[in-house]
């Protein structure tokens, strides 16, 4: 009855191995949540990029606004009639 009990117990300790030390294991799958969850967060940061770049877009196509914006502060866009005030601060 001695050696039914060891067989049983050896089969036990391979059958664990397969559970917690194999591939497709329990240690694999805590690794892939923890992969899926930081590609979920890389995920959000580029969604959120990309609906501001959606919303400038929009922008740039539908309104006059921005693209006098980005003239006047990436250009030094100036208008008729407009007076440019460029202040310098001395050096120290």
């Amino acid at each position: 009855m001695k050696w039914v009990t060891w067989i049983l117990a050896i089969a036990l300790v391979f059958l664990q191995y397969d559970l917690w030390l194999a591939k497709g294991s329990w240690r694999d799958m805590w690794r892939l949540e923890n992969n899926v969850s930081a590609q979920n967060a890389r995920n959000e940061t580029l969604i959120q990029r990309n609906k501001t770049l959606t919303a400038e877009i929009k922008d740039l196509t539908h309104g006059q606004d921005a693209i006098a914006e980005i003239a006047r502060v990436d250009l030094g866009y100036v208008q008729n009639g407009e007076t440019f005030y460029r202040f310098v601060h001395p050096a120290k």
